[in-house]
């Protein structure tokens, strides 16, 4: 009997096939003498739609909601119906006695072979594998150790569970919302309460009202100084009086005495490893990536290339089983500008500290470290150089010793004004020697842009400087002093760094959801990239209104994260979490239908709808902006810049635009609104081929190729005259 793998994905069926000598291809699967390894296209199975159940939901209706069948149905995804008619047929097969699920070792990748395991009623001995890299040498070592699939039937009712909610939240919201306002509203269980944390933090940008406030800084020659009132005071003074009175003081005094005089040995450990977030906040603040842009790059690192581990972790730890492969990890890296720092810590041995390595701080995937596949950058594209550097990197810091430094904190009295400075004196590098030369700017001492205390973000901040030999009782001429006025900020806009760290903070999403999470909010064009902030649209402001406060709030959905969790270690009750989720569905269907607000578009255009006469809204699309009528039941649409013709008006001869109506395409003039039909009289659909070749039609001008031939043969019958 022949076992049946199931990849996720094409790419990792071919390579899993070439491994286990499966040579001979079919169109949808690889044979050989043992395996037979087929693929999913991502999912094959989803949840059944509402019309599924009852044709009238096929009409969104207030009075229909809430949705909440008693049993979710599974369906077929008609996009890649063709790829599961072919696996359902290969589990039908005599000689096939076993499936190993081969997806991805994660919650999703679960989903994705249990939903149809489940619709072609595999009944059969199943098992898991479970690795962590995609190198021959990992799936190898993968299926000779093959876990029992049950021993997965957890993690599977947490991933139905999550998709189960979000189809019942999310489904049940929107349809309310946008029924109820007549608008595309889209809410969920989680990009709700992640717009809501975009929308308070505009809220206090919006109130913030900037204030003055003065710092006193002296200089006492070979070093300088500022004022604090006492320890731990920002520094700031409220009143430009005193602050020029206690400057003054200071200068009049002339000299100031050491009054205190500390110095501390200091430490700083490596960083720890990456786990998924941290890289996408990483790989936004130093490579300006979005966290979508990291999560393909770092998966084409990971599929393509083998050189990374599994990206969609929550650990930043190893386990102890991988102590033995480090060496041969750090000998592959040790390429390029890295073999001097790689062959510095093989040379002195690998220093293993619990730091990096514990079994107790690893989930079900360890960081994301390099693997020993071996490396030729010049096969990397740009970002994935880029987003290998951190990787790398960071990995081989793990076996350098801490950043030591000698840390001294002085404070001088001048006439009863205290002035307070410090200084540094390196004595070991440590582990940024890694990143000297290179990065040498990724690890500073200031905060992330919006974190923090917003009324102390435009405080006095004092990096260390070379001091002289001091000592306690020391008098030192005071040279000058200055009184600087500043004013208090505003909290910064989030950055996609910043925002994925409150998102991981408050447990809304997991690693592998969050980014998609903020581009699903960019897609409904309820949020907005402006630069490298991101910041909620007029219609994200409006939808946070409208929302019912629950779902607002981020500790709600962290609950429920966090109950899915419980889930996945068999400790939680999933009856139970989906009982409240149906019950939470009910409840807010029930208070938007209550609600009296009014929803006001913030895209209204002064265009009218030819159709029905009502006004045009100004969306974004993958093919830039776009004109659509007011009225969800009308389906008018049209490019916001319409698309110019050489076709000629016969009255003005000004270049006719060509536009889409009930007729299909037609040309028109705006000046004269004389109006030509293009073809296509059915009015169906036409792809951007075929309106380039209707372009071209009803061009005025002739091809480059014929027209220079055209010359040319001018040209000679001339000079043959």
């Amino acid at each position: 009997m022949k076992v049946l793998v199931l990849a996720e994905k094409p790419s990792v069926a071919k390579e899993i096939a070439r491994v286990l000598g499966c040579g001979a291809k079919q169109k949808s699967y690889f044979e050989g003498p043992k395996y037979v390894v087929t693929w999913a296209l991502g999912h094959l199975v989803t949840l059944a739609e509402p019309e599924e159940y009852d044709k009238k939901f096929q009409t969104w209706n207030l009075e229909d909601l809430p949705l909440l069948p008693n049993k979710m149905n599974l369906k077929v995804m008609k996009e890649t119906s063709h790829q599961f008619r072919a696996v359902s047929q290969l589990c039908k097969r005599n000689d096939i006695g076993e499936l190993i699920i081969a997806t991805d070792a994660g919650r999703e990748g679960e989903l994705v072979a249990r939903w149809i395991m489940e619709l072609v009623h595999w009944k059969k001995p199943f098992k898991r594998l479970w690795i962590s890299s995609q190198t021959d040498q990992a799936i190898k070592d993968g299926f000779k150790s093959v876990k029992p699939g049950r021993d997965y039937d957890n993690l599977y009712t947490s991933a139905v569970c999550r998709a189960e909610a979000d189809w019942l939240i999310g489904l049940n919201m929107t349809r309310a919302l946008t029924v109820k306002y007549n608008a595309q509203l889209a809410a969920g269980r989680v990009q709700t309460p992640t717009l809501s944390m975009l929308m308070n933090r505009e809220s206090e940008i919006g109130g913030f009202q900037s204030q003055p406030y003065w710092t006193i800084g002296a200089n006492f020659s070979s070093f300088s100084a500022v004022w604090r009132q006492k320890d731990g005071h920002d520094g700031r003074l409220w009143s430009r009086e005193e602050a020029d009175k206690a400057a003054a003081r200071a200068k009049a005094a002339g000299t100031a005495k050491v009054e205190q005089l500390r110095t501390s040995e200091r430490a700083e450990p490596h960083p720890e490893a990456y786990d998924l977030t941290e890289l996408q906040r990483d790989a936004n603040k130093r490579l300006g990536f979005s966290a979508k842009q990291t999560s393909n790059v770092l998966q084409k690192l990971y599929e393509q290339h083998k050189l990374v581990t599994y990206p969609r972790t929550d650990s930043r730890h190893l386990t102890s089983d991988m102590v033995p492969t480090l060496k041969g990890r750090l000998e592959s890296v040790a390429v390029g500008a890295y073999a001097p720092l790689a062959r510095k810590v093989l040379r002195s041995g690998l220093q293993v500290t619990k730091r990096f390595v514990d079994n107790s701080r690893v989930t079900d995937h360890h960081a994301i470290i390099p693997t020993e596949q071996y490396v030729n950058l010049n096969a990397l594209t740009n970002d994935e150089r880029r987003l290998y550097d951190l990787i790398v990197r960071r990995f081989i810091s793990l076996f350098y010793g801490p950043y030591r430094y000698d840390e001294t904190n002085v404070t001088l009295l001048a006439d009863g004004e205290r002035f307070y400075t410090k200084g540094k004196i390196e004595k070991d590098i440590g582990w940024r020697e890694v990143y000297q030369g290179n990065s040498g700017s990724l690890y500073n001492d200031t905060d992330e842009a919006g974190e923090g205390d917003a009324g102390n973000a435009g405080a006095a901040r004092q990096s260390a400087q070379k001091l002289p030999s001091l000592q306690i009782g020391q008098l030192i001429p005071v040279k000058q002093t200055e009184v600087k006025e500043l004013r208090t900020l505003p909290p910064a806009r989030y950055t996609e760094a910043t925002l994925l760290t409150q998102m991981e903070k408050h447990g809304l999403g997991t690693p592998a959801t969050r980014a998609d999470i903020i581009e699903k909010l960019i897609a409904t064009d309820t949020i907005e990239r402006m630069r490298n902030t991101l910041a909620p649209t007029g219609k994200g402001k409006q939808l946070i209104e409208l929302v019912v406060d629950e779902l607002r709030s981020p500790e709600l959905t962290a609950r429920w994260e966090s109950e899915l969790e419980r889930i996945a270690q068999g400790k939680g009750d999933a009856e139970a979490f989906m009982r409240n989720i149906r019950e939470q569905a009910s409840k807010w269907v029930a208070e938007v239908k209550r609600e009296t607000k009014e929803y006001k578009p913030h895209n209204l255009t002064g265009s009218i709808c030819p159709d029905c006469s009502k006004p045009l809204l100004e969306v974004k699309g993958k093919r830039g902006k776009s004109l659509v009528c007011s009225d969800r039941e009308c389906t008018y649409r049209r490019a916001a810049e319409p698309v110019l013709l050489n076709k000629r008006c016969p009255q003005c001869h000004k270049k006719m635009e060509m536009h889409t109506g009930k007729a299909g395409k037609y040309a028109q003039c705006r000046p004269c609104n004389v109006i030509e039909m293009l073809g296509d009289k059915d009015g169906g659909r036409m792809n951007r081929r075929e309106q380039q070749k209707l372009v071209q039609q009803f061009s005025d001008s002739t091809p480059l190729a014929n027209s220079l031939a055209d010359k040319l043969k001018a040209a000679l019958e001339k000079k043959s005259d």
